[in-house]
């Protein structure tokens, strides 16, 4: 089938198949390099955590500052790249060149100044925050170190947006993977010069970068401290190499420019920087609520803590219990009960990785669609994303549930505890996942402003029972983790219920949550059974535990893919939107799983 939009003199052409590769090519694009910088992250975070005085404290310090860090990300670049990738697109989508062009060149100016605005505030701020606000002093450091980032992180989302609007990821996939690969070899490097190789060249780069400790040795929070220092390197690589991939396609670009459609009303670059505020704040906002809470949950976890253990500090991470603890103490066992549910953080946050290329791609898929008129693809998308999101997400959040503890073994081998609070955050994943895919259809219909309401009140509710949870001794950082399923419950459901108003999205109770359950479940028991009947066999060891861990992985996951095939929860035409598709459903039809 072949639809053509007809604008003035100009006829654009696509066939359906040809929207539906190019909307999947994006989405494998973007999942890729989402995957490549989650694994790196979690490589150099599982390197540096087992290096010797980073631990758990090192962590927690790691933590604080990057929590501070990401509040101003969010303000000055998160809604960057889908408020102009929507503009743009929408531009694009009807032949207006020139002005998706100039929403770039306004946004540019607009957050380069932004963007340094936020760099002097983090960094003339950080003793202010850390002292008075996150209740964790030493956190100052990593924020110094982060500071210059920001500023390159506001000018890279423009490009990247830009580039997304025109239906390219090339940039931003690159741009992240590079960013990655130099953020995870030098935060290792740099950790490890602080404790071995170079000292002394550390100790004297500290002070004069004002990463400064009056300590002699180097203590966990200075090593943060340069850990973060690797990401701020990394993000002017990255600038680096968005710049020169922008210069090399100006040719192009400008020849677009000259065949441009002039379509609607033309705006100043003053009446553009308003639209693009007023799009780019409303879209930031959920991200705005949900850093800014995570400052708080980590405020609330420090004086929560304080609170449990003021009586008694418990066995935390090897050290003994100590009775009548001091203000300093307690200061200490809070960093290090953050650092520990900070672990479960960087693993929580890997499958999110490969779910967000739906909801990076539906924004402008959806608004491109609307644009045009076609209410019937942008249902489709949002109802296919959201299924592929429940069956990737599922068999990770399973995973998590049933062998924490194994894979914190492997992972973690120096600092293994906390994997518990990894079981309880594996529910609160579901959630999460389905509300990020969610969230991109929103956004992609103009209701920009749900989220952000939507996470405001799981908040809320989070905020509520931290300071109910935490503060009770049996309880403690458990409770961070139980407010953690809450909020995103909370948030979940008001996406949806707004999302099925406005978008006819085609869902099933069999399909969408029966089924998926009961794959979910075949591989939780699985799982189970073959991870206890190996390490039954091979014993213990982290070689014995790590093959045992892959077999368990391996066969729980065959189990949940045979189910789900099994049970046909993906039709004919589910199976054909996917990458090679038609091969694979050729495949299942050879195999009579499915009838040609």
């Amino acid at each position: 089938m072949i639809y053509v939009y007809k604008y003035n003199d100009w006829e654009i052409k696509m066939s359906n198949k040809e929207k539906t590769n190019s909307f999947m090519g994006n989405v494998a694009m973007i999942l890729f390099a989402q995957l490549m910088v989650k694994v790196l992250g979690l490589v150099y975070r599982m390197v540096i955590t087992n290096i010797d005085g980073f631990g758990n404290t090192g962590n927690g310090f790691y933590n604080a500052g990057f929590q501070v860090y990401t509040v101003l990300l969010a303000i000055s670049s998160v809604g960057i790249p889908n408020a102009i990738a929507k503009m743009v697109s929408e531009r694009a989508a009807v032949g207006n060149y020139k002005g998706a062009h100039k929403v770039f060149t306004t946004a540019l100016k607009l957050f380069s100044i932004i963007g340094l605005i936020c760099t002097i505030i983090l960094y003339a701020g950080s003793d202010f925050i850390a002292v008075h606000i996150m209740n964790m002093n030493g956190s100052q450091y990593v924020m110094r170190a982060l500071a210059p980032s920001l500023f390159f992180v506001c000018v890279s989302s423009v490009i990247r947006g830009y580039f997304q609007g025109l239906s390219d990821m090339r940039a931003t996939s690159f741009s992240q993977m590079l960013e990655q690969v130099f953020k995870s070899g030098l935060t290792i490097v740099f950790v490890i010069l602080t404790v071995g190789v170079m000292p002394q060249i550390m100790q004297f780069l500290t002070r004069i970068t004002m990463l400064y400790s009056p300590h002699g040795t180097t203590p966990p929070e200075i090593m943060a401290a340069w850990a973060n220092a690797a990401s701020s390197a990394a993000t002017v690589i990255s600038f680096g190499y968005l710049l020169v991939f922008y210069l090399r396609r100006k040719k192009t670009i400008d020849e677009k420019i000259k065949n441009s459609i002039d379509a609607g009303k033309k705006q100043s670059s003053k009446q553009l920087m308003k639209k693009i505020l007023m799009l780019s704040i409303p879209i930031s906002l959920a991200s705005i609520i949900t850093a800014i809470n995570r400052v708080v949950d980590l405020a609330t976890i420090t004086r929560g803590i304080e609170i449990a253990f003021q009586n008694g500090i418990p066995a935390i991470s090897g050290n003994a219990v100590i009775a009548s603890p001091s203000s300093q103490q307690l200061n200490t066992a809070a960093v290090t009960l953050s650092g520990m549910l900070s672990k479960s953080d960087t693993l929580f946050n890997m499958p999110l990785a490969v779910n967000i290329a739906f909801a990076t791609v539906l924004v402008p898929a959806i608004s491109g669609a609307l644009a045009k008129g076609d209410t019937e693809e942008a249902s489709e998308k949002t109802s296919y994303s959201l299924l592929i999101s429940i069956l990737i997400i599922l068999p990770c959040a399973v995973a998590y549930m049933v062998l924490s503890g194994p894979i914190y073994k492997i992972i973690y081998p120096a600092t293994p505890d906390g994997a518990d609070l990894l079981t309880i955050m594996s529910v609160a994943l579901v959630f999460s996942a389905l509300t990020q895919t969610i969230t991109g259809a929103l956004q992609g219909i103009g209701k920009v402003y749900v989220s952000a309401i939507a996470i405001l009140v799981g908040c809320a509710f989070k905020v509520i029972l931290n300071l109910t949870l935490i503060r009770i001794p049996e309880i403690n950082i458990y409770g961070a983790a139980i407010s953690s399923i809450v909020c995103q419950l909370v948030a979940f459901l008001i996406n949806f219920f707004v999302l099925i108003r406005h978008i006819p999205v085609k869902l099933t109770i069999s399909k969408y949550i029966a089924k998926p359950l009961i794959s979910g479940i075949a591989m939780a028991i699985s799982a189970g059974l073959v991870y206890w009947l190996s390490s039954s066999i091979l014993g213990g060891g982290y070689i014995n535990n790590l093959i045992s861990t892959l077999i368990a992985l391996c066969v729980s996951a065959v189990i949940y893919i045979a189910v789900v095939l099994g049970m046909h929860i993906m039709s004919k035409d589910d199976i054909l939107l996917l990458p090679k598709g038609e091969k694979v459903y050729n495949l299942l039809t050879k195999s009579k799983i499915y009838k040609g």
